[in-house]
């Protein structure tokens, strides 16, 4: 008797009904704060290129804050390195919870995405590393285009006015959660100046005790807030990116659930918190960032300077190809069969979207080039463009498919006996049968009563009252 098959796993496969419900709400505030951060991004370009330019660099060069504990600092530094800790915080905790509830929970469901993150970095750095050592720049810049920015590769999809079905959304956020996870630990690794081992010392001390009062069940935001914000000052301080404070807090959160509670502490304060980040934290970071001259002469020089070049590949070529690629080698050494309802040109559409990395981009760019202005600011015209680029790219390739992802869409929310269930997740419950049933057969009395109705009035008999 022969040996039954190992029954293969489906890739984009119909999620859990509880990760389909945290991923809507999750995404909906992010595609929110990915108009802002657009709007953010025009409003700073535009700024930055009318007569009001020098008011733009007046007031994102202000310093302001606390000199005696080395807080004096500019806006456009508050924006990076104190607002960001925010988005970083609220990347801690999707990472937690992906960790120990979502996507990377299982080892095995983990190797697609976590793969295709992986090659999605690895082939931008790959690109710009090659163009700039061909032309003769800096090789500084290699972890440029390395990231992907899903709030706005959102605020694209919201522009272009489509929808994913939930698995691609479920895709696109798992990857850029490992972008976050491996640039935060760029940044740490690479972009780590000269520590201060005291400071950095009593920053590992107040990160312990906000451990230690996270599970001694201590609650209070009058006490998490200021312990935050010292943990932040202390990062700062001892040479390590802050950023990296808020990651470890949004890490320690706990993220599971105990019988008798309706969210984790990590869920509720990530819905509390991720508002700011994608209301305030980012497109603020964006308005004092992303703010460049932008001319005839400059675009066409990011296509001849052999560093903005790589930016600009690494983000469109880059990343499309290792994030395709790394799905489609992942796919294929795991046996893993494409959901039937969606092909691979979906994969590559998704792949390309995520060629989008403004924000960590953005951020890497000023840490990489840190002293050379002018360099900076062409690199920061390079991940405009490119992300530019990539999500036009991306917006026809989805574009093209549109039509199949709202039957998909739509066939994930009917509701027909409107329960509060989609009725896609009820199909094997015989309860959901007995009240379909009951529904059709309600229809179709109602519909032989209005039968009766227009046969009587084409007798002239009166129809029934």
């Amino acid at each position: 008797m022969a040996a039954p098959k190992n029954r293969r796993s489906v890739f984009l496969g119909r999620l859990p009904l509880p990760e389909r419900n945290y991923l809507a709400d999750a995404l909906r505030t992010e595609t929110v704060g990915g108009v802002l951060l657009l709007v953010a991004a025009v409003a700073a370009l535009i700024w930055a290129n009318t007569p009001l330019r020098d008011g733009y660099e007046t007031v994102r060069s202000f310093h302001f804050g606390p000199g005696a504990l080395g807080l004096n600092l500019s806006v456009q530094h508050w924006a990076a390195d104190g607002l960001l800790a925010v988005f970083f915080f609220v990347a801690g905790i999707e990472l937690k919870r992906e960790l120990v509830a979502g996507e990377l929970r299982d080892p095995k469901a983990a190797v697609l995405p976590v793969v295709a993150a992986i090659c999605g970095m690895a082939m931008p750095a790959i690109v710009y590393f090659s163009v700039a050592t061909s032309g003769g720049g800096s090789t500084a810049g290699w972890a440029v285009p390395t990231a992907t920015d899903i709030a706005f590769a959102l605020a694209v999809l919201a522009v272009i006015g489509t929808s994913l079905p939930s698995a691609l959304r479920a895709f696109l956020l798992t990857l850029a959660v490992v972008d976050d996870l491996f640039a935060i630990l760029i940044i740490a690794i690479f972009f780590t100046q000269k520590l201060n081992f005291a400071v950095l010392g009593f920053a590992v001390v107040g990160l312990a005790v906000f451990w230690l009062l996270l599970r001694k069940g201590v609650r209070g935001w009058y006490i998490y807030v200021p312990l935050g914000v010292v943990n932040w000052a202390l990062m700062y301080n001892s040479g390590v990116h802050a950023t990296i404070a808020g990651v470890a807090m949004g890490l320690m959160l706990r993220c599971t659930r105990h019988e008798d509670e309706a969210h984790s502490p990590g869920e509720h304060i990530e819905h509390l918190v991720r508002p700011l980040s994608a209301g305030l934290a980012v497109p603020m970071f964006a308005l004092f960032s992303a703010g460049v001259a932008i001319s005839g002469g400059a675009v066409s020089d990011v296509f001849s300077r052999p560093e903005t070049l790589g930016v600009v590949l690494g983000l469109v070529v880059g990343k499309a190809i290792g994030v395709f690629g790394g799905t489609w080698l992942a796919a294929r050494f795991t046996r893993a069969e494409l959901n039937p309802d969606l092909k691979w040109p979906d994969v590559l559409a998704v792949a390309t979207l995520a060629g989008i990395g403004f924000t960590v981009s953005l951020l890497i760019g000023e840490l990489a080039f840190t002293g050379n202005a002018s360099l900076t600011d062409e690199v920061k015209a390079a991940v405009l463009l490119g992300s530019l680029i990539a999500a036009t790219v991306a917006s026809v390739l989805l574009k093209l498919r549109d039509n199949k992802y709202k039957k998909l869409c739509a066939a994930e929310d009917l509701d027909e006996d409107q329960d509060g269930i989609p009725d896609i997740y009820e199909q094997d419950n015989p309860a959901y049968h007995l009240r379909m049933a009951a529904i059709l057969e309600a229809k179709a009395a109602e519909h032989r009563r209005l039968a009766e109705v227009a046969a009587g009035r084409t007798t002239g008999e009166d129809g029934p009252a």
